[in-house]
């Protein structure tokens, strides 16, 4: 199993729609057996929340589900994750410092850096917004799917060989 968590700051806007938005592709991916998704917050203040309403609205127009609680990450968790994706770079470094080590450092990576049209390496913080931050958001996440799943792909043939 290959797991990936996404990772915003209190894990009620960006990283619950990535985590809808990557499971979505992994199941049409045939992957859903193979890659596990999930998504958590640097932050505990809206730990056991649902996602934003208007996470959950702008996922749905879009035809994505999402059953969500909220829940901070934990440093004890890079133990048994293969990848942890921030979603700006405030959350890649706060995680690196979090990391137990050099090797659990290494896991994070930035999840623009998968999109190759990308025009910087952070997803916006929606909450303050309208909907509109929130469109953009799932843009943005959309956006790096491709070479996401393109990254997780190539890592399985490697275990696999």
């Amino acid at each position: 199993m290959y797991r990936v968590c996404f990772v915003c700051t209190g894990n009620i806007c960006r990283s619950p729609m990535a985590e809808a938005v990557f499971r979505a592709r992994v199941r049409a991916a045939g992957l859903d057996g193979v890659v596990e998704v999930s998504s958590a917050g640097t932050g505990g203040w809206h730990e056991g929340d649902g996602a934003d309403p208007r996470t959950l609205d702008v996922l749905a127009a879009a035809g994505y589900e999402l059953d969500h609680r909220a829940r901070r990450f934990r440093a004890s968790w890079f133990d048994r994750l293969d990848l942890v994706l921030a979603l700006d770079a405030g959350h890649a470094r706060d995680l690196r410092r979090l990391a137990p080590g050099a090797e659990a450092a290494a896991k994070v990576r930035l999840l623009r850096s998968y999109d190759p049209a990308a025009d910087g390496p952070d997803v916006p913080d929606p909450y303050y917004g309208g909907r509109d931050g929130f469109e953009e958001c799932l843009e943005m996440v959309e956006a790096a799917g491709p070479g996401l799943l393109a990254e997780i792909r190539a890592a399985l043939e490697r275990t696999a060989a």
